[in-house]
């Protein structure tokens, strides 16, 4: 296996002109998705955190650099800085792995922290793109700072407080131009429109967020989501062709959008299966290159937020699988748990015989069966169904199959279910098991040390105990406190 830590680290020294030059880092709940932007933390840590967000309101900072704190709290950084900071903090997070891995039988007791690593940490892999990386934005709608409820932007303050205002993101270092006109020109069409903003469910109102994803080719599709009320669908249908025509010939065609849905929805989150995504307007997917693979992108398909990102993230991944490059390892699985639209599986596909795919979500499973066909993969398969229930029955199948089998699983920050790590621990056939996860030190470190402690009979993890043996950090995030970290597990 080579895995190169040599890169290139410039400072990155940009300071937008309306912030003060203040070296405080404050953080308040924003919209921004958490799977990307969340924050974790010591109890001092957060109690720190709670003190900074009192004392928030009262200090000199302005309202853009308010939301800079929150959704970019790295932004005063440089470059270099952010790197030192990321990779002291995922090596903190891993000892605590480390110390859970004690001679004795593998400890269940939690780990000190100054528990010394016994498996090497690399370097933080920096991100290609720093500034504006984001492919895929969520707008809120809210009040904003002049107390108007039509305003388009990101969330400062708590519902608990009653103090939410939402600001507009156009400053934000990692907010692409193209969305944040796309978000300026959505709140200039609900302002004009006749409707009242859903702010809160029970108390009416229709026009709700946007979502807005865009391409390295630099192709766009927006999202916008309404709460229909009581309104007929014949009601609903004048103010769609009110949407289409603002954003196709009116001033929102500065916009360019290659796609425009329209998803109506009583809940705050709704799959294309529980209220479908409607194509009001042009074309109904986007499509990405990943290390020379092209993929399909719906408009609730998962895919990483950084493309360029991405290709350090995937390389890592499928070097891990298969080190040393091997070709076609004759009899060899690659097991991917939470594929999403199948980019591990696809991408590492010509190094293996076989890849079995398993996610909870059929749009998504649909979008990979046509990236493999798309790309002329032949050798991939991918079965919808919670990991949970699909992959118990699934690894007695395996248990008979010849050749090598590795497994790679990349949850969401809710971490496996507890029977996805037992059918994982218990399959003895897996030698090898490549962990990604954006959010170590939350639920996915129980599941690593479940993955790695002494046989436990009453939890039913009865196979021999996995190890870890190399972990490296890959910076999706820029300007953020984040990493997608991926661990290599071995027995």
């Amino acid at each position: 296996m080579s895995l190169t830590a040599k890169c290139c680290r410039s400072v990155m020294a940009f300071r937008p002109n309306i912030f003060y030059p203040r070296r405080s880092c404050v953080l308040f709940s924003t919209s921004v998705s958490p799977a990307d932007e969340g924050t974790a933390g010591s109890g001092s840590q957060k109690r720190r955190r709670r003190r900074q967000k009192k004392a928030a309101w009262t200090d000199d900072l302005s309202w853009e650099e308010r939301l800079a704190d929150a959704v970019t709290p790295l932004w005063r950084l440089s470059y270099e800085e952010q790197l030192e900071l990321k990779q002291s903090n995922h090596r903190r997070i891993l000892s605590e792995l480390s110390g859970s891995l004690s001679p004795d039988l593998r400890s269940a007791l939690p780990a000190p922290a100054s528990a010394k690593l016994n498996f090497p940490v690399l370097p933080v892999l920096p991100s290609p793109v720093r500034d504006g990386y984001r492919n895929k934005s969520t707008f809120s709608v809210n009040r904003g700072v002049d107390g108007n409820p039509k305003t388009v932007g990101f969330y400062l303050g708590t519902a608990s407080r009653g103090n939410i205002v939402c600001v507009n993101g156009d400053h934000l270092l990692n907010m692409p131009e193209k969305h944040t006109l796309v978000a300026r020109c959505y709140q200039d069409f609900i302002r004009q429109s006749s409707l009242e903003p859903c702010l809160l469910f029970h108390t009416g109102g229709h026009w709700r967020e946007v979502t807005v994803r865009t391409n390295a080719q630099g192709h766009t599709m927006a999202i916008v989501y309404f709460h229909p009320q009581m309104m007929t669908a014949e009601e609903v249908a004048v103010h769609k062709a009110e949407l289409v025509e603002y954003f196709s010939r009116g001033p929102g065609s500065a916009c360019q959008l290659d796609s425009l849905f329209f998803q109506e929805s009583t809940m705050t989150r709704c799959t294309h299966e529980e209220s479908p995504y409607q194509l009001l307007h042009g074309q109904p997917y986007l499509y990405e290159e990943v290390l020379g693979f092209k993929f399909r992108i719906s408009a609730d398909a998962f895919f990483q937020v950084n493309q360029a990102a991405a290709q350090v993230l995937y390389n890592t991944v499928r070097d891990l699988c298969v080190p040393g490059g091997a070709q076609s390892k004759t009899g060899s699985t690659l097991l991917d748990v939470c594929c999403g639209t199948g980019a591990i599986g696809i991408i590492s596909s010509p190094r293996v015989d076989r890849v079995i795919g398993v996610e909870i979500i059929e749009q998504a499973v649909r979008d990979a069966a046509h990236n493999a066909a798309l790309n002329n993969v032949e050798n991939c398969e991918f079965l919808p169904g919670k990991a949970e229930v699909v992959l118990p029955a699934l690894m007695s199948q395996l248990s008979s199959a010849p050749g090598v089998l590795t497994a790679v699983v990349n949850p969401s920050r809710a971490g496996l279910h507890p029977k996805v790590v037992r059918a994982l621990r218990n399959q003895d056939a897996i030698r090898r098991l490549v962990y990604v996860s954006c959010k170590p030190d939350g639920e996915a470190m129980r599941n690593f040390k479940e993955l790695c402690c002494a046989p436990n009979q009453e939890k039913k993890l009865t196979g021999d105990a996995f190890s870890p043996t190399l972990a490296v950090p890959v910076d999706m995030f820029p300007h953020t406190p984040h990493c997608e970290l991926v661990l290599l597990f071995e027995r």
